[in-house]
């Protein structure tokens, strides 16, 4: 039993490893079953086994995308004197790691449209998103930020991450806009500190 519970876990890992290149490279609409089979090395009758749609594999490694770049944030984010300075950096690398590559392709170009905007939200909130309002609960705890309701600040504040994001996911030059998105985003946080 143990045996046939880790092929099946191989197969799925595998499956998800294959698809995660293929959708981070060639997108979404361009990636089939039959490329992921093929890719994993797997029958296509095992990859719609695990996963019934191609909708259900790309929610699969979306879901995985996001907590990985989440623990690359977290790395960054622990290296700062405080939280608003961590909510900062963190959204610096998030804006980086989404606005080029396999990260940005999965996570901004295709994830809305193939999961719809609410399921995006869903999954994001359980990573990125999850993150902003208990750093502003944080904040509020610490005294670096008046206390006010954090359900509301922490959406206008996710908003303006992810439509900059998105504007960088577009530009030639991202690294640049990233930067500039980043210094702007810093702007709006240290707003809301608390001068002594």
């Amino acid at each position: 039993m143990a045996k046939q519970a880790e092929r099946r876990a191989a197969t799925s890992e595998a499956i998800l490893a294959a698809a995660r290149r293929l959708f981070g490279t060639h997108g979404f609409a361009a990636t089939t079953m039959d490329d992921i089979a093929e890719v994993a090395s797997v029958a296509k009758g095992a990859v719609y086994h695990h996963f019934k749609t191609k909708e259900a594999v790309f929610e699969a490694v979306f879901d995985q995308v996001s907590r990985d770049l989440v623990a690359e944030i977290d790395r960054t984010a622990r290296t700062e004197k405080d939280v608003l300075a961590a909510m900062v950096a963190g959204t610096q690398h998030y804006f980086a790691a989404t606005a080029k590559g396999p990260t940005g392709q999965i996570i901004l170009r295709d994830g809305p449209a193939v999961l719809g905007w609410e399921r995006w939200r869903e999954i994001d909130a359980q990573h990125f998103g999850g993150k902003l309002p208990r750093a502003l609960s944080a904040a509020m705890e610490a005294g670096l930020i008046a206390r006010q309701p954090v359900e509301p600040l922490a959406r206008l504040l996710l908003g303006a991450v992810t439509e900059a994001a998105v504007a960088c996911a577009g530009r030639a030059d991202v690294a640049k806009a990233g930067a500039e998105y980043a210094r702007a985003f810093k702007s709006l946080v240290e707003a809301l500190r608390v001068r002594a």
